[in-house]
């Protein structure tokens, strides 16, 4: 259906929104992979020299480039002139440096007054720690998320670079520009976006927030609803030294949970299924059933029985899953590469990703006229 719906020409919700990516790492480039997926026309500003292969292959996908050297007065002219044409800039420089290249918010909205300028920082624009380096683990480190991950011996562990670079930065800075894109089209006016990875994954914390204001979440890490603490909220290892992840809050799943898991009749000193103090008593029995079997045998066990209970895959695994499969949540291009699929899914204008970062400096369609300038 995907297939039929892009030959179609039918293109994505964000056709006929500019964008104007500054290159850089990380979470920029995912905010503009997502804009591009959905049918924005990006443009990616690249350095001379840069290698755009490997690792941010996919990231970079849908976009033009042009080549450009920052620090020329040429280069800064060519930034400047694409400015006019774009409904939205992406930077992710430390603060200030974009005003010392030449092209900061006060010049790029006197050449364009609805422009979207997004700026995407760790720490935000301002602040004690504005001017300080940092990546994804000291972002969630200061945010007091980092702590609630434990590892063996109560080490915290950074979940991947998934949940500041990306959830906390990249995917609210697209959502930030495009409200700003609303706004501008409704009043012609522009503004400048602060994204900051401490605010962004701070604003993921609600529900915690919450809980901790009112002693749901009141115990060391680890001990909690939600950090594994609870027995039927967590991951046990099974008996050829793979992982199932369970998740059976609702009454109702942790009843299947228990029954497959042969448990229906609980001893009567285990506590009910909400009473901390019986947590650790229950997670050593669970954990005790589930080393017996294999992670296939549990995931035979559990197919019909609807108890919110998963195999934990390996990228490699998610993959070929079925239900992935049908999906096409990982998507195929010509063999070349897994790529995850455009997200989210519409029904009237679907998305147009796929294919990796064209050559520097290369162009399509009415970007043809953007030319490429790099003095060295």
């Amino acid at each position: 259906m995907a297939d039929q719906e892009l030959s179609s020409g039918r293109r994505g919700p964000l056709t006929g929104v500019s964008v104007l990516e500054v290159g850089g790492i990380g979470p920029v480039p995912f905010a503009a992979m997502l804009l591009a997926d959905l049918g924005a026309r990006v443009v990616r500003i690249d350095r001379p020299g840069e290698d755009l292969s490997g690792t941010h292959a996919v990231l970079l996908r849908g976009r033009s480039s042009v080549v450009l050297d920052l620090k020329s007065d040429a280069g800064c002219a060519e930034v400047l002139r694409l400015v006019e044409a774009s409904d939205v800039l992406l930077e992710g420089f430390r603060p200030g440096v974009a005003e010392r290249l030449g092209f900061g918010p006060d010049v790029a909205l006197s050449r364009n007054p609805a422009l979207v300028y997004g700026r995407m920082t760790g720490w935000g624009q301002d602040g004690p720690y504005a001017a300080l380096a940092g990546h994804d683990i000291t972002y969630l480190a200061i945010s007091g998320v980092l702590d609630a991950f434990v590892g063996e011996g109560g080490r915290p562990v950074p979940p991947l670079n998934l949940l500041g670079d990306f959830g906390g930065g990249g995917a609210l800075l697209a959502f930030g520009v495009l409200a700003g894109v609303l706004h501008a089209r409704a009043t012609g006016e522009g503004q400048v976006v602060d994204a900051a990875i401490v605010d962004g994954v701070a604003s993921m914390t609600a529900m915690q927030q919450a809980m901790l204001a009112s002693g749901a979440w009141s115990q060391p890490r680890g001990h909690n609803l939600f950090d594994g603490g609870a027995p039927f909220y967590r991951c046990y290892r099974t008996s050829d030294d793979r992982w199932i992840a369970v998740g059976a809050i609702e009454p109702v799943f942790y009843d299947r949970l228990l029954r497959g898991l042969g448990l229906q009749d609980l001893p009567r000193d285990v506590p009910a299924q909400m009473d901390p103090t019986g947590w650790a008593q229950t997670s050593e029995l669970f954990a005790a059933r589930f080393s017996g079997r294999t992670r296939a045998e549990w995931v035979d066990i559990f197919a019909d029985l609807d108890a919110c209970v998963a195999p934990v895959l390996t990228l490699e695994e998610a993959r070929a899953d079925p239900h992935l499969a049908v999906r096409r949540t990982y998507g195929d291009r010509d063999g070349a590469l897994v790529q995850p699929a455009v997200v989210p899914r519409f029904s009237r204008t679907p998305g147009r990703g796929g294919g990796g970062p064209g050559a520097q400096g290369a162009s399509d369609g009415p970007l043809r006229a953007t030319r490429s300038t790099s003095t060295d």
